[in-house]
């Protein structure tokens, strides 16, 4: 009898996190948009997943700031107004200029390696040599949590790796593919590593800050746009 009710945890444990990959994917990669509603029953017939699981993932993503529920409109997207988006990259700047500063310090061999193939295998992507985009894979393969990952302060890595990197994955995706960004995007890679590969504080921080603020300025012409056509 145990075994069973072992086997039954097992497999509900199992469709709740492959409710949560799907869902957060959809979500990351813009399939279901900021704002846009969740429906339980619309998602399960779409992802071939019982409404239980998905709405333990959805409960998950609410956790995780990616989801809100209004108040007889049920869950939805979360979304971000103009200025709380820019006000997070302003955030952002500030707090991975500081990681990047600290990473210089603590990097070896292995990580310095490790980003310069990373940057070698994104030159390399059909999408970068199109200009479609420049995507990345979350965690270990993320140019940025690599860095992040290298800082040595916990407190901060946490203060960006929680919500504000969350957040900002909404609105990364559909950003990487603007016109021209994603080789801009590269090169501005390229010179983060040199100056972590040098070992100098000033010129880590100084490339990924300004590697930052053309994002936030590429965000800003993206939101004119948005704005334009409304």
């Amino acid at each position: 009898m145990s075994g069973t009710n072992g086997s039954e945890r097992l497999v509900a444990q199992n469709l709740s996190g492959l409710a949560l990959e799907r869902l957060e994917k959809a979500i990351m990669e813009g399939e279901l948009g900021p704002g846009e509603r969740l429906s339980e029953s619309g998602l399960a017939r779409r992802f071939g997943i019982s409404r239980g699981p998905l709405r333990e993932a959805i409960g998950q993503l609410e956790g995780r700031k990616l989801v809100t529920r209004i108040s007889n409109q049920g869950a939805r997207v979360v979304s971000l107004s103009k200025d709380d988006l820019l006000d997070l990259l302003q955030v952002r700047e500030s707090l991975e200029g500081m990681a990047c500063r600290l990473a210089s310090q603590n990097m070896g061999e292995t990580d310095l390696v490790r980003l310069e193939d990373m940057l070698a295998t994104h030159e390399k992507a059909d999408a970068m040599r199109a200009g479609r985009g420049y995507f990345q894979e979350p965690g270990d393969g993320d140019f940025h949590q690599v860095i992040l990952a290298a800082c040595g302060n916990a407190r901060l890595s946490g203060m960006l790796a929680g919500e504000l990197y969350s957040l900002l994955r909404l609105y990364r995706h559909r950003l990487s593919m603007r016109p021209g960004r994603p080789a801009e995007a590269l090169e501005e890679h390229k010179c983060i590593v040199a100056a972590l590969r040098a070992h100098d504080p000033d010129a880590a921080e100084a490339a990924m800050r300004a590697h930052l603020r053309s994002s936030r300025s590429a965000v800003e012409d993206w939101v004119t746009d948005e704005e334009l056509r409304q």
